[in-house]
């Protein structure tokens, strides 16, 4: 019997700031196996400098919305329950 194999689930990702096509890709690509806020941290924490969440908003009591800076006028927003 052959085993299963659990593959992430690819996120949406909305591009809202209209980042040229190839740079969205890119982005596509860096975040493509953020399925949880651990990986998020971890991916956050490879760059210089560290990209660090800057904000949590409370949505309700199970959903938030995990805000990390690109830059001073572009953040990713994980929709987080």
């Amino acid at each position: 019997m052959a085993s299963a194999v659990s593959r992430p689930v690819p996120l949406p990702l909305i591009n809202r700031t209209r980042l040229p096509d190839a740079d969205f890709r890119d982005l596509q690509l860096a975040v493509a196996d953020h399925a949880t806020l651990e990986r998020v941290l971890e991916w956050g924490r490879t760059h210089t400098p560290p990209l660090r969440v800057e904000e949590i908003i409370t949505q309700d009591e199970f959903t938030h919305d995990v805000l990390v800076p690109l830059d001073n006028s572009q953040y990713l927003a994980y929709d987080v329950t």
